[in-house]
């Protein structure tokens, strides 16, 4: 059975993508479309930020978008050599605060140690964040996306713990997605299932996923990678046959063998 994913595949110097790998596990043929194109802003403030770690608690990270950011700072010899020398030592002293695997392990390329990675979305991470920040500290450094969602910010407000945002990304549509998705139906057929991995692909995609479906929609069993998406297929109308308990390619497998085999499944967390 085919399984359409609708995200980035992972960098080409690292191996096969791993979604592709455990879909692959349980006889699943994945194929990816690359659904959201990401331009980065601000980033002379967001060094000029990081060179100040004296002025801040720690940082968050939600999104592995906000760590490329860093990554192309880190590009400019100067700045890779300020990080290294000294920086990176001196946010190494505060908490790195991070959603899911994909996050942290980015966190970890760039020198720095992540913290609960394991909150496998905003809400658990900010509770996660309030168990350990004391009130009227030092704020958290919070560099995100233009989309990003109210739920943390709003969370660590009423606890009274101070998160300064700063938006170094923006997400459009990828130039090829209509026609990728176009070759996709034409070439390989309806899938059995659809991947969604953020509310940004289900607005970029879904339009073109029902006319391209016609009919068969129904017999289509959509998958999201969290609750946030699922939430973001829900309010479009589309049944969501199987929400990954956590954001890893095991979780989101496992789920949809199951959802594959049943009608609907939400996979303990």
């Amino acid at each position: 059975m085919k399984v359409l994913l609708l995200k980035d595949p992972k960098d080409k110097d690292s191996g096969p993508d791993p979604y592709i790998k455990e879909l692959g596990l349980y006889g699943l043929e994945a194929t990816l479309i690359p659904v959201l194109s990401f331009e980065f802003l601000s980033l002379e403030s967001l060094f000029e930020k990081l060179s100040h770690p004296e002025c801040y608690g720690g940082l968050v990270f939600t999104s592995p978008r906000a760590l490329e950011a860093i990554k192309i700072c880190l590009k400019e010899n100067s700045k890779k050599e300020a990080w290294s020398k000294s920086l990176k030592q001196m946010w190494n002293i505060k908490p790195t605060y991070v959603v899911g695997k994909a996050t942290a392990s980015l966190v970890e390329e760039i020198g720095l140690t992540p913290q609960g990675e394991k909150c496998g979305n905003a809400e658990k991470l900010a509770e996660y964040i309030c168990s350990r920040e004391k009130p009227n500290s030092s704020a958290l450094l919070f560099p995100c996306g233009a989309l990003k969602r109210e739920v943390l910010p709003t969370v660590l407000r009423e606890k009274g713990i101070p998160l300064e945002s700063l938006t170094v990304y923006q997400t459009t549509q990828h130039p090829d997605l209509q026609k990728s998705l176009s070759s996709y139906f034409s070439q390989q057929g309806i899938p059995a299932s659809v991947v969604f991995f953020s509310p940004s692909g289900v607005k970029f995609c879904l339009q073109h996923i029902q006319q391209l479906s016609g009919d068969v929609i129904n017999h289509v069993k959509f998958a999201a990678i969290g609750p946030t998406t699922a939430e973001a297929l829900e309010a479009a109308g589309i049944p969501v046959s199987c929400t990954a308990g956590s954001p890893t390619p095991q979780d989101l497998a496992a789920g949809i063998h199951k959802a594959l085999h049943t009608q609907n499944c939400s996979l303990p967390k």
